[in-house]
Formats: C-alpha cells, structure tokens, sequence
C-alpha cells in the first residue's frame, strides 16, 4: 500500500509538474508573441522618425529651392524694370527722331521752293540778259549811229555808252548772283537731304533698338511667368510634404502609444491564463462574423491563411488580455482593418464569405490553430519574423 501511495504521489507530482511545465510554456508564448509585437512596434516607431526625419529634409530642400526661385525672380523683376525704362527711353528717342525728321522735311521742302523759285528767277533774268545782248549785238551799228546823231553833245552820247555797259555789266552781275544763290540753296538741300538720310539711319538703329528691348522685355516676362509657374509648384510640393510631416507626426504619437499600450499588454501577458476553448461559448452569428472577417482578411489567401486568420481571433478570445468574445475581439478599437473602412460592414451586408471562409472559421472555433498562440499578424515588414502564410507573418 505504501508503495501504491508513493507511486500514486510520484504519478500525481509528475502530472503536477507536466501540466505546470505546459503552464509555463503556452505563458512564455504569450509573453513572446507580445515582446515581438512590442519590438515590430518600436521598429515602426524608428521607420516613422526616420520618415519624418527624411520629410523634414525634404521641406528643407524645398523652402531653399523655393527662396532661390524667388531670389531669380525677383532679379528678372529688376532686369524688367530697367528693360521698361529702356524701352521708355527708345521710345521718346524715336519721338526726338521723327520730330527732326518732319522738321527735316519742311526744311527741305521750304529749300525746294527757294531753289525753284531762284532758278525760275535766273532764268528769267538770264533769258532777259540773252535777249538784250542780242539785241545789242544785232543793232549795235544802229544804236551806235542812233546814239552819235541822236545825242545832243558828245558828253550825251557818252552818257548813253556808259549806261549800255552798266546795263551789261549789271546783266552779268545779276546772273552771277542767281547762280551763287542757286549754288548756295542747291548746297543747303543737299545738305538737308544728308541730314535727312542720316536721321533715317539713326531711326532705323533705334527702330531695330526698341525691337530688341521689346523683345527681351516680353522673353524677360515669359520667364517672370516660368518662374511663378515653378514656385507655385514647388509651393505646392512642399504643402503636400508638410501634409506629410503633419501625417507623420501623429502617426508616430499613435505608435508611442501604441508602444506603451503593447508594453502594458506585454506585463499583463506575463500573469494572465488561456482559456481551455471547451470552456468558451460562442454566440449566434460568431461563425458568420468569424467567416467574414477571414474574408476580408485573408479572402485571396490560401485556405491556410485563413485558417491562421481565423486562429489569431480565437487565441484572442482565449487571451485574458483581449475581449472574451468574437465580437469583442474583431470589434475592438483600432486592431481589425476592415472594421475601421467599411470593408467588414460590406461583406457582412453581401454575405461575401466564401465556403473555404466558412470552413476556416469552423476549424479555428473547435480550436485548432497553424500558428500556436499567434495574437498578430500583419503584411511583412523589414525586421518582423515569425510564422509565414501566405502573404501574412503570424506572431
């Protein structure tokens, strides 16, 4: 009897110590799993700052692309101005010119007159001498005969000579006069007519001039407008990456706290106990929550990963630290996607699931799971391991 006893002590000792070992194992899963969620936390922590770091370089980089932009706008507005203040000048230049020009022109025109008036007065007076010379020429034995018996004294006919050659010499003055003052107005409208080229030459150069001032004036204005076009842009840029820091900044407070949240979750893993699945009830509609969850979750996954889906609700459920229900679990704040966008609601309202969903479901509610104690999954991230499905790490 005493040997029964013993034996039954040992065999109760070993079962003790077994189920305390098995105790101690699915604990220290837990307290694993919920270290690795606390470490892919911190690195999405670290990824974060390090993004927000990079962003707050590139709004550097922007701000200074955008202050030289506007430094070379603002030189063009210079070059601008005085291209404005240039083209002012041409302007009243060519006003100067074309005044000089008509006055120019009367000039020339007032001098036109004058030498065909001169001309027409030398030709007159020439044709007049011309025929007084030949008349002269002509009656000169007449005259001469006329003169000596018709003057009354020999002083008379004197007198009659001399005026005859004062006539002529007067004639010839006369006419050497006209051509001296036809030679003068001919050299002042030549004069005039060079003046007048010259002027065309100097209005053509400032014409050419205000061509060019006009057209840099409206190229110097295209790149005003380029430039305004390029720092509205650059504006632009950098309030989207400003909307970025803005973006980045909460979702580094959310993961600080998230962090914390994990680490409480983390302690309280460490003391907490699983529920047996035998002792866990499940309500009318859990299967088809359950199934539609695995849908949205996992619908593109192999039947594996929705299977492992379907685990990590119900190793929750067992959890002390999560909610003891389905719908505790997948609605709790901020853990399931699909519940925050609308995607659950949908497939709950179009009854999306699929068979392998349902299945998947009725596989993790009698309590088998391919992924131990798993509480998370996600996409992989650099730096995460744990069991890989699909398109899913599990930890």
């Amino acid at each position: 009897m005493r040997t029964e006893r013993l034996f039954l002590i040992s065999k109760r000792s070993a079962i003790c110590t077994a189920a305390g070992f098995l105790a101690f194992i699915l604990l220290f899963g837990q307290c694993v799993q919920y270290a690795a969620a606390t470490e892919k936390t911190r690195k999405e922590l670290e990824e974060a700052k390090q993004q927000h770091e990079q962003s707050v370089y590139e709004l550097s980089e922007q701000e200074d692309s955008i202050n030289q932009l506007n430094a070379e706008k603002d030189s063009l507005l210079g070059q601008l101005s005085d291209l404005n203040t240039q083209l002012t000048e041409v302007s009243e230049s060519l006003e100067e010119i074309e005044a000089q020009i008509h006055d120019k022109e009367g000039a020339i025109s007032v001098a036109a007159a004058q030498l065909s008036e001169a001309e027409k007065v030398r030709d007159e007076q020439y044709a007049a001498m011309k025929k007084r010379v030949q008349f002269i020429y002509e009656k000169q034995n007449f005259l001469m005969t006329d003169m000596l018996f018709g003057s009354s004294s020999f002083a008379d006919f004197l007198n009659q000579s001399h005026y005859v050659a004062r006539l002529s010499a007067y004639d010839r003055r006369m006419l050497e006069i006209f051509a001296a003052n036809g030679e003068k107005i001919t050299e002042k409208k030549e004069q005039l007519e060079h003046d007048r080229a010259l002027l065309d030459e100097y209005q053509n150069k400032q014409e050419a001039e205000q061509s060019r001032v006009s057209g840099l004036l409206d190229s110097t204005a295209g790149r005003i407008a380029s430039y305004e076009g390029q720092i509205d842009m650059a504006e632009s840029v950098a309030d989207q990456i400003a909307e970025r820091l803005k973006r980045q900044e909460d979702d580094i407070k959310l993961l600080e706290a998230r962090l914390e949240e994990e680490k409480r979750l983390s302690a309280l893993a460490k003391k907490s106990t699983w529920r047996d699945i035998s002792g866990i009830s499940f309500a009318e509609g859990d299967r088809y929550l359950l199934a539609s969850i695995i849908y949205c979750e996992a619908g593109a996954e192999p039947y594996d990963g929705k299977v492992a889906v379907g685990a990590v609700v119900i190793n929750r459920v067992r959890s002390g630290v999560f909610p003891d229900t389905v719908v505790g679990v997948i609605y709790q704040a901020h853990q399931f996607t699909p519940v925050s966008t609308g995607r659950l609601a949908l497939a709950l309202a179009g009854s999306k699931a699929t068979e392998d969903c349902y299945r998947a479901a009725d596989e993790a509610m009698k309590g088998y799971t391919n992924v131990g104690n798993c509480v998370y999954f996600r996409t992989p991230v650099k730096g995460l391991s744990g069991i890989s499905i699909g398109g899913h790490i599990f930890y």
